[in-house]
């Protein structure tokens, strides 16, 4: 999966650097894993703006992604690499041998005709879920579970990865994308790989149109804003704002907003990097 950059032809060309979709070998979805997707435009049920910047947009179908893989022991043939609106990574559409049919978050490495399975007794290879009690220490792994049997969670987007580092006891110590290291209980499921379509980092859009495709509205700053609008807003000329905050006065820089006493604090061994 690479990138293209093109010729400026137009200003809007000039800086746009967008994902090759070479990798991808079907253009339609599964049609019975399909459901139809409301667009909000940021309003709730009774009509006014709950979130500003959204609306528009092409209108998009929701792909039903398996995230608890529990159709353990029955093998699975990647029958199509997909591309899905709904998220960053790309989908594998997958056809078990009992006839069933689903998708799942296509890893670095997957290939069309490939077999997958999953259960304690699958092998630490790409694209099959296991319990972490059986897989080996420094494992890359992705779509990992928080509770047993509650779906994958954690890991989800493009070119993200964890690293199963240890064992202690009932737990498995798990080095997260963010760098924090965390107790993960070992019974929970988790994917053999890393998620692909990593070059999405690289990804420009190159014009604002492309963000009004994707639903996003125009954002304008709180320092542009008036002070009965904004804390950082008001002052002659360009003035910077003062202290990072949000709307409702939240300072937006570097402080903690995690709650003191959160009951899974126990389970952090490292918090992440600044």
């Amino acid at each position: 999966m690479g990138i293209r950059k093109l010729k400026p032809t137009t200003p809007g060309q000039r800086h746009k650097v967008i994902g090759a979709f070479d990798k991808i070998t079907a253009s339609t979805p599964e049609k019975s894993l399909v459901v139809g997707k409301k667009s909000t435009g940021g309003r709730n049920n009774t009509g006014k703006m709950t979130m500003r910047y959204i609306g528009g947009g092409h209108k998009q179908k929701y792909r039903i992604i398996d995230f608890k893989r529990n159709k353990d022991g029955i093998p699975a043939t990647v029958k199509a690499i997909e591309y899905d609106p709904n998220r960053t990574s790309r989908i594998a559409l997958l056809y078990y041998a009992d006839g069933a049919k689903s998708y799942i978050i296509a890893p670095n490495g997957l290939e069309v005709g490939q077999t997958v399975v999953s259960g304690s007794d699958a092998a630490p290879e790409v694209g099959n879920t296991l319990p972490m009690v059986n897989i080996p220490v420094g494992t890359i792994i992705h779509n990992i579970e928080l509770r047993p049997g509650q779906g994958a969670k954690l890991v989800r987007s493009a070119g993200a990865f964890a690293q199963l580092t240890s064992k202690e006891g009932a737990y498995a110590i798990i080095k997260m994308p963010s760098g924090e290291t965390r107790k993960i209980l070992a019974a929970c499921k988790a994917t053999i790989g890393a998620v692909g379509n990593s070059d999405h980092g690289l990804e420009k859009s190159g014009k604002a149109g492309r963000s009004r495709w994707l639903g996003r509205r125009p954002h304008n700053r709180g320092v542009v804003m008036n002070p009965v609008d904004h804390p950082m807003g008001g002052g002659e000329g360009r003035a910077s704002g003062g202290h990072p905050r949000s709307r409702n006065g939240l300072y937006a820089k570097g402080l903690k907003t995690r709650a003191p006493k959160k009951h899974s604090s126990k389970y952090i061994i490292e918090r992440r990097k600044k």
